[in-house]
């Protein structure tokens, strides 16, 4: 039998887990400001209270309180176990759930990649600014036609013709060097020499779908091979999940209703500038199911913009053979063919963005799939009708049970000339779906430290503020030991959501008290709940030493006052 499933790997899943991936995949959601809403799952209702937090990993209904993290929805509504729920959200993203067995598992602690990259991404911005050699990189960005603001928006940056200049910036020392290395931003060859991975770049910064940089493109100034050169696979970059300018595009449109997938990092720049802001890249490689999924997620229609030679027509049958098996109901697919010679960067520059806006170009998935069957085939001729038949019916069977698959089938028995009947078993039939449960409310008088703990689950990153958490662990008030463990794990780990908070203690003693804290959602904004936090842990502090409470106080101020 199984061991237990580390703790530690709980945390790293729902640290590259979306949960608005997660329960689109079940019910629509769609984008209100900076959450997302959906109708409740869990009680009937006719205006949406089902509410999404994508940066704090967490749901919550208003209407009927319902509320948890990525693994509790899944618990909650597809009536899976804890375990089951944990398998499928690693199945989500590509991770195989260890067990114990007796040993723990090494600790996984991926933040101080998260906040290197980060750093360097900041360090690439800075040299465009101000290197000495700044002005080639600038003249070539303008020479394609980008504006100073697309830059910015895209975060474009420069790495200096410098073997070291990155590592000498920030590899301060030999953990930060090993981060560098593990981030994939410095190389260390057979000889032991390190050095930087980009020079002489212009550097494009790939965002996760929660908007942090896991890792970078870099293009060649002048001449150079390879002329795009990627991030290598990291503990944070996974680059057949990852899509270049996926996180703009869901900054830029509050309704997605159409994603454009285009080749290479300058053609995603390249028609933002001209506004077309809707489309995004695959990392150097054909698109993969990963990427697909997500895609749909985001946006029911996605169109592959392809070059019309033999090569990107090649690419677009191994971008149709990808989709197949994903079209479900209310998701759609297309081909836009760039005219020979031109990319999508080079088209829209000199013929403007049309053909990226009208459905005019579009070519439906349907149709390339006949068409490019029916070049294979003599459909004049019973033999060669025959060999289509042949073709198709291994295409349509990849696809979903439903009515594209229904109508596909029915097209196909009409170009064969064949009673539609006939396909009956190919067209297939459909499928069911699923259901289930209900939380309960609760109410109370909160104290002091229920205040200071509900503010601190909902934005963990208020941990920030306080100075001196081990004080408050000494005191007698309910939950105030706590209180203060909650506040250790958050500066230990500094990337926690709500979510992932919340299901770290789903074993303990202590969960009960965390959900109770939850079943009510907070009513004033960022600003005011932290002042409100930083008044209900002065009031804990008062408690301790007087004069270590001034220190404390004064110095929380001071941290309050440069959030704001």
């Amino acid at each position: 039998m199984p061991g237990r499933i580390p703790q530690n790997f709980i945390d790293d899943l729902l640290n590259r887990v979306d949960i608005v991936d997660i329960i689109d995949s079940d019910l629509p959601l769609k984008k209100t400001g900076r959450d997302y809403q959906a109708l409740c799952p869990f009680h009937s209702e006719k205006t949406p209270s089902f509410t999404v937090s994508q940066e704090k990993q967490f749901y919550h209904c208003f209407g009927c309180g319902a509320h948890g993290s990525a693994l509790g929805f899944l618990m909650n509504h597809r009536g899976l176990s804890f375990v089951e729920a944990i398998e499928e959200a690693a199945r989500t993203v590509g991770l195989e759930v260890p067990h114990e067995d007796g040993v723990h598992a090494p600790k996984i602690d991926y933040s101080p990649l998260y906040e290197m990259l980060e750093r360097a991404q900041n360090f690439f911005v800075e040299q465009l600014k101000t290197h000495n050699d700044r002005n080639r990189a600038i003249d070539y960005l303008k020479s394609r036609g980008l504006s100073g603001g697309i830059a910015k928006r895209f975060g474009i940056g420069y790495a200096p013709d410098s073997w070291d200049g990155l590592m000498s910036a920030l590899g301060t020392d030999e953990q930060a060097i090993q981060h560098l290395m593990q981030a994939g931003l410095i190389i260390e060859n057979d000889q032991q020499r390190r050095y930087d991975r980009f020079r002489d770049r212009i550097t494009f910064p790939i965002h996760d779908r929660r908007g942090r940089v896991v890792a970078f493109g870099g293009r060649v100034i002048e001449k150079g091979e390879p002329k795009y050169l990627n991030s290598p696979e990291t503990p944070v970059f996974q680059k057949r999940r990852e899509l270049y300018g996926l996180y703009q595009v869901k900054g830029s449109n509050e309704d997605i209703s159409r994603i454009l997938v285009v080749e290479g990092y300058m053609d995603v720049v390249a028609l933002a500038q001209f506004g077309v802001t809707n489309a995004v890249a695959s990392l150097g490689t054909a698109t993969t199911t990963a990427q697909l999924e997500t895609l749909f997620k985001v946006a029911p229609e996605v169109i592959f913009c392809y070059d019309g030679d033999g090569a990107g027509r090649r690419a677009a049958w191994r971008a149709l053979d990808t989709a197949l098996p994903l079209i479900q109901e209310g998701r759609q697919a297309g081909f836009i063919f760039i005219p020979e010679g031109d990319d999508p960067d080079s088209f829209v520059r000199e013929h403007g963005p049309d053909v990226f806006t009208s459905r005019e170009p579009i070519k439906p998935l349907s149709e390339f799939l006949i068409d490019e069957l029916a070049k294979k085939t003599n459909l004049s001729s019973i033999d060669g009708r025959a060999r289509f038949l042949d073709l198709a019916e291994p295409m349509v069977k990849k696809i979903p049970r439903g009515s594209f698959r229904q109508l596909l089938a029915q097209r196909i028995a009409e170009i064969v000339d064949l009673d539609p009947h006939a396909l009956a078993p190919l067209a297939g039939g459909n499928r069911p779906h699923t259901r289930l449960a209900r939380p309960t409310k609760r109410r109370g008088h909160p104290s002091m430290v229920e205040q200071a703990l509900k503010r601190l689950l909902y934005n963990p990153k208020l941990a920030n503020l306080v100075v001196d958490y081990k004080a408050i662990s000494g005191l007698t008030d309910d939950h105030a030991a706590l209180l203060a463990e909650v506040l250790e794990l958050i500066s230990r780990h500094p990337n926690l959501t709500t979510g992932a908070l919340v299901e770290h203690y789903r074993n303990s003693s202590h969960y009960a008290i965390l959900e109770q804290q939850l079943e009510t959602p907070l009513e004033l904004d960022d600003e005011a709940n932290a002042i409100e936090f930083t008044q209900a842990i002065e009031s804990l502090l008062r408690k301790t030493k007087p004069g270590a409470f001034e220190r404390a106080k004064a110095e929380m101020r001071r941290r309050a006052d440069e959030v704001d």
